[in-house]
């Protein structure tokens, strides 16, 4: 049985005595939300944190609403089944929801948050194991150790990013609301969040909290899915995660993107979709061939990396199925790719 290490907890109810607590105890505090990625690096000492937050009894920190400009603002706190579920996100935002709708397990989904997700350390299979294995194999760049198991040689970690809502809210232009006690608020796009760097992959400070994600207004045509390999119907991580937006004027094409997670260190847009498929109709032959192009320069752009379970090979082979039959879902031509 692992057991966790010692730290105490302390149990904040408002945002301020939240952000003090970690001000106060800065390097040696971490906050916990629902616990399911933060606990299970505990017991595999990866993290060893003297004090541990909890953001639980925080109201402010909860909730999904719609603003004045028409943009959901989704507290951090929110669980993942009921940010799934709810009908204006659903509607206004249908990948964000479809993706928070195949996190894990739906034990997970419910402990579990947007918070915690777009803040889900990276993972890799020679580092989301028990200290004694990691121990006996040879400590790696992540954590303790000068070595990369996944590059032989390599200088630097790579491990992956491999949470379902990023891709989806990066194709949504979503947006972070940041908060310290010394600092104040500061707003971040959710693609200006991340750096090429699996031991840490995010531009946020130790003494930040995710407050709220705000997704903006979007297209009267907006469409959007999110399609996943993994390797159980339930429970795991994406192999390969796919969130698509398709924005129609009418029965045209008027904008498009694309991104994909858990095969670098941070998600990423491919490139030119836009341009390939703008002006194209569903349903019509012209879609169909530009779908087609931006699948094989998904499948150029996309390497994935012997970081985490599944055959590389065969998670780049899926990539391009997975785009193409993720955009064919996004605008009702056949369903997202759940695997």
């Amino acid at each position: 049985m692992l057991r966790l290490p010692e730290f105490t907890v302390e149990n904040p109810t408002t945002l301020d005595g939240a952000l003090a607590l970690l001000a106060d105890h800065a390097g040696r505090a971490l906050p916990i939300a629902g616990g399911t990625d933060l606990l299970p690096n505990l017991k595999h000492q990866l993290l060893a944190p003297e004090v541990l937050v909890s953001l639980a009894k925080v109201a402010e920190l909860r909730g999904i609403a719609v603003d004045a400009d028409g943009a959901l603002v989704i507290g951090a706190m929110t669980p993942l089944d009921e940010l799934a579920n709810h009908s204006e996100v659903i509607t206004r935002a249908p990948a964000l929801a479809q993706a928070a709708s195949i996190v894990a397990s739906p034990q997970i989904r419910r402990m579990g948050t947007l918070g915690g997700n777009v803040m889900l350390d990276t993972r890799c299979r020679y580092i989301n194991q028990t200290h004694f294995w990691r121990k006996a194999l040879g400590y790696c760049l992540k954590k303790d150790g000068t070595l990369c198991h996944v590059v032989a040689g390599g200088k630097k970690c790579v491990a992956a990013a491999s949470n379902d809502t990023a891709p989806a809210l990066m194709t949504l232009g979503g947006e972070l609301v940041l908060r310290s006690r010394d600092g104040g608020e500061r707003r971040m796009k959710v693609d200006d969040l991340w750096k090429a760097d699996g031991i840490f992959n995010k531009k946020t400070r130790l003494d930040e909290l995710v407050v709220s994600v705000r997704v903006p207004a979007q297209h009267p045509g907006h469409r959007g899915a999110y399609g996943k390999l993994r390797e159980r119907g339930s429970f795991d991580f994406p192999q390969l995660g796919i969130a698509v937006r398709v924005d129609l004027d009418g029965a045209v094409v008027a904008d498009a993107d694309v991104a994909v997670v858990a095969l670098q260190t941070r998600p990423l847009h491919v490139k030119d979709v836009a341009e390939t498929l703008r002006g194209t109709r569903p349903g019509q032959a012209d879609f169909v061939a530009a779908v087609a192009q931006v699948a094989e320069r998904a499948h150029q752009q996309c390497h994935p990396l012997s970081n985490i379970p599944g055959d590389p090979d065969y998670r780049r082979e899926m990539v391009p199925v997975y785009v193409r039959r993720t955009l064919m879902a996004a605008v009702g031509l056949g369903e997202r790719p759940v695997m």
